[in-house]
C-alpha cells in the first residue's frame, strides 16, 4: 500500500559543479538530491512510500544548505552527518549505508564496493545500488569506479562525477 507523505521542502544551491537541489522531509532527512534546478525529476526518484504529496521551495534548508556549501568550499566531510531516508530493499539499503563509509578522495571499484557490502559476487547489485541512489552527494555513489579505472555511470553526467572526484581528491583525507 502506497501512502503519500506530507509536503517536503527543497532548495536549490549553486555549486562549482552546477545547480544542486535537495528535497527533505519534515525530519530534515534528504529524500532526494542532485544536479538540477527542477525538483520534479528528483521527486520521481523517491520511493513511492516516501514520496511527498508536494514540495515547498525555500531559499535555505539550514544544516543541509550549510553542509553543501561547506563541501563545495573544500570541507568534503561536511555532508557525512546529514540524515538520508531512502527505501530499496535490504541489500540496496545496506549498500547505501556502506557507500557513506567510502572516504572522500579514495574512490573504490564496484567490485570492492560489493565486497564491502558483504557479497563479493553482487557486483551488479552494488552497481544497481548506485544507479538507484536518489540522494546523490549525501550517499556518494560518485566514489565508485569501474574495475578498469573508468568512471562507470552517473545520473548527472560523467563530467560532474569526475569533478566531484577531483574536488575530493584535492581536499580529501587521502592527502592527510
Amino acid at each position: 500500500m502506497t501512502t503519500s507523505t506530507p509536503i517536503a521542502t527543497c532548495a536549490t544551491l549553486t555549486m562549482a559543479t552546477g545547480e544542486f537541489t535537495a528535497i527533505v522531509d519534515a525530519d530534515d532527512r534528504v529524500l532526494a538530491s542532485g544536479w538540477t534546478a527542477d525538483p520534479d525529476p528528483l521527486l520521481e526518484l523517491i520511493h513511492p512510500d516516501l514520496r511527498p504529496s508536494g514540495v515547498r521551495t525555500l531559499p535555505d534548508l539550514g544544516a543541509i544548505t550549510r553542509a553543501v556549501r561547506a563541501y563545495d568550499r573544500g570541507d568534503v566531510t561536511a555532508i557525512d552527518d546529514i540524515s538520508v531516508h531512502q527505501r530499496g530493499g535490504p541489500f540496496i539499503e545496506h549498500a547505501w549505508t556502506v557507500l557513506r563509509t567510502v572516504a572522500p578522495g579514495t574512490p573504490i571499484t564496484y567490485s570492492e564496493f560489493a565486497v564491502r557490502a558483504g557479497n563479493d559476487l553482487a557486483v551488479r547489485a552494488a552497481a544497481t545500488a548506485c544507479a538507484r541512489n536518489a540522494a546523490a552527494l549525501f550517499v556518494p555513489c560518485h566514489r565508485i569506479r569501474r574495475r578498469d579505472g573508468g568512471l562507470g555511470g552517473f545520473r548527472y553526467g560523467l563530467h560532474i562525477k569526475q569533478a566531484l572526484i577531483d574536488h575530493e581528491s584535492s581536499h580529501g583525507l587521502a592527502a592527510a
